[in-house]
């Protein structure tokens, strides 16, 4: 019996896998990649240059990131206090 092939992304996804709203997600990117050792995995820029979304690889595990956007309902903590 054939079974689909393990994509490389999945071996990734934990219990638990985060998902940070800031805005400025672009410096906050930086600051993981020289913090943490991260390695950017994905960059999708929206059409007005916000990062829709984005993966860092940090250690075995991914993290997912955006751009607070409120236009979508979607507010980083420095919007929401």
């Amino acid at each position: 019996m054939n079974t689909p092939s393990e994509k490389p992304m999945s071996k990734l996804m934990h219990t638990l896998t985060p998902h940070i709203i800031c805005a400025g997600v672009a410096d906050a990117i930086e600051f993981y990649k020289k913090a943490f050792n991260a390695t950017e995995m994905l960059r999708l820029p929206g059409p007005d240059g916000k990062l829709i979304h984005a993966c860092l690889k940090i250690g075995d595990s991914a993290v997912m990131l955006a751009d607070e956007r409120p236009d979508w309902s979607s507010f980083g903590p420095k919007t929401l206090k």
